[in-house]
């Protein structure tokens, strides 16, 4: 069972793939409606991908305050500690290739206080999937000490709900590799 917040963003996020005019089971970026998030937009972020990392274009006045630092323009990748960005590179990676939220289950400070971080796939301007919706979702009331580091050590992620993309496979038609 998911907090509250991570369940409503990703009620959210699947209620706005549903629309008529989404292509591939992703929604644009601008069929978001920040006014919809509620008192959780402080917490949320958007990230521009690219690659297997993302730059962070808006960070939620929250996420930037426990960080410790405006965090605009940075990898989305350096607020987590080394050890846990491949396993956020590969959620990174899944909520798009799957086209549906994807879950991690965080840890944060010195007490290893619980923290759900969601991530979904949005389009950009372009039209292209290159666009990453992310909420981070205390488990529980976060207070750090002002030395206390402030990366995020992930344990698991999780994708939440059916898959709206079929898996790639490869096929071989008359010796010839096809998608």
């Amino acid at each position: 069972m998911f907090h509250p917040d991570t369940q409503f963003l990703i009620d959210h996020w699947t209620g706005l793939s549903r629309r008529g005019a989404v292509r591939a089971g992703i929604p644009d970026r601008a069929a978001l409606e920040p006014d919809a998030l509620g008192l959780r937009l402080p917490r949320v972020f958007i990230a521009k991908r690219d690659g297997d990392d993302a730059v962070i274009r808006l960070a939620g006045t929250w996420i930037e305050s426990f960080h410790g630092e405006p965090l605009k323009d940075r990898a989305l990748l350096s607020v987590w500690r080394t050890a846990s960005r491949p396993l956020v590179a590969a959620a990174m990676t899944q909520t798009v290739r799957e086209a549906r939220p994807v879950v991690i289950a965080a840890l944060a400070g010195a007490l290893s206080a619980q923290i759900e971080i969601v991530l979904a796939p949005l389009r950009g301007p372009s039209g292209a999937v290159d666009r990453v919706l992310g909420l981070y979702a205390p488990v529980a009331t976060l207070s750090l000490a002002a030395d206390e580091p402030r990366l995020l050590t992930a344990r698991v992620s999780i994708g939440v709900g059916e898959a709206a993309r079929p898996l790639l496979a490869l096929a071989a038609v008359g010796g010839r590799r096809i998608a």
